[in-house]
């Protein structure tokens, strides 16, 4: 009797399964195990968010898929207010967390086996996992050049500011790749979690004039609350752009039981329509940052890149695991470039989301 092949064998091991070990060794330091690897935020949910999950507590109706008017308008006014988008022609929808809307966006959109999908060299797993479970093709490319004249792209991943790298992409590179797909019939996927922190430089959203002109035609911008709102636990997340693609998604996302739950699209409400806690939780990070970069640079380390984004991209001109292992005996746990792509062997992340008590820990740590 055939058996079906388990999903699970197109997929790699699970990106942070890798660092068991590091953080084994880690968590044996005397002074207790800091984590740089993730970048999970440590801060507390602002109480104007916590107000508004409560509120709406009350809620044993079904939610909508499409999200609630509310949130819908808080969304096109955001990406309006963020992104430089126009609010009357933009498609919105809510996801359960950007990474389920990532993960899926290839199969949402009827990408298979006969499709190839194009990530950045060195990027976030969760696009090439997506890639792998609608059973395409994924090439890894910085350059369109690089890619060649392959009429099989359907999909194109950008990440500016990017993970892990912090890197930047210019609005005339974007351009560029949003006008090569639009030739070609592909969409443009521009994942843009990290878009308000820029530290060195300003950030582009790809749903901004200067990148997609007067259209949306095959664009979409993928932002989560996660680190701008410190709402990792809550999954709330959304894509904007092309009316006719999100209505597609759409589609699809009612029959899948994709729905953000009622009290959390009220959160996001909240949240979208505050700025000031995301202030000060941006300055939060920029302090961070500061003490980080100076000591790792501090500690011979160098950094690249890292001008915007929730990360330091840090090399020692060495393999990555090595680096790993020698932060790992000081009690700091951080990412293997590796994981990201073969491009990042000789690279390291290291995440700003710890306590400022932990932060200032690694300093004096590095310093020993």
């Amino acid at each position: 009797m055939n058996r079906p092949t388990p999903v699970s064998t197109r997929l790699p091991e699970f990106t942070w399964d890798a660092l068991d070990a590091a953080a084994a060794v880690a968590a044996a330091h005397p002074g207790g195990l800091i984590n740089l690897s993730i970048g999970t935020p440590v801060d507390p949910v602002p109480p104007v968010i916590r107000e508004s999950l409560a509120d709406a507590s009350d809620a044993p109706g079904y939610p909508r898929t499409a999200g609630s008017p509310a949130l819908r308008a808080a969304i096109a006014a955001w990406a309006a207010r963020t992104c430089g988008a126009d609010p009357d022609r933009l498609g919105v929808l809510p996801a359960v967390g950007s990474k389920e809307l990532v993960a899926w966006l290839p199969t949402l959109l009827g990408i298979g086996p006969q499709d190839v999908v194009v990530v950045p060299s060195v990027a976030y797993p969760t696009y090439e996992d997506g890639a792998r479970l609608a059973g395409a093709t994924v090439v890894r490319a910085d350059s369109l050049t690089a890619v060649g004249p392959n009429p099989r792209v359907r999909l194109v991943w950008v990440n500016s500011p990017g993970n892990p790298t912090g890197r930047v992409l210019p609005a005339a590179h974007l351009r560029k790749v949003v006008d090569w797909a639009r030739e070609r019939g592909a969409v443009v996927a521009s994942d843009e979690c990290y878009l308000p922190l820029g530290w060195e430089t300003e950030p582009v959203s790809v749903l901004s004039p200067q990148v997609c002109g007067d259209s949306y035609d095959r664009v979409l911008a993928v932002h989560s609350l996660s680190k701008r709102s410190n709402l990792a636990g809550y999954r709330a997340g959304f894509v904007a752009g092309d009316p006719a693609l999100v209505a597609e998604l759409l589609k699809v996302r009612k029959h899948a039981g994709m729905i953000v739950p009622a009290p959390v699209q009220a959160a996001m409400v909240t949240a979208l329509r505050d700025e000031q806690h995301a202030t000060e939780q941006r300055e939060r990070y920029r302090n961070r940052r500061a003490v980080l970069r100076a000591a790792f640079t501090a500690a011979g380390f160098t950094v690249e890149h890292s001008e915007a984004g929730l990360y330091l991209w840090l090399t020692r001109d060495e393999d990555c695991w090595a680096t790993v292992d020698w932060l790992a005996r000081r009690g700091i746990l951080v990412a293997a470039g590796a994981l990201y792509g073969p491009a990042g062997a000789r690279h390291v992340r290291v995440a700003l989301t710890e306590t400022d008590q932990h932060v200032a820990a690694v300093a004096d740590r590095l310093a020993d």
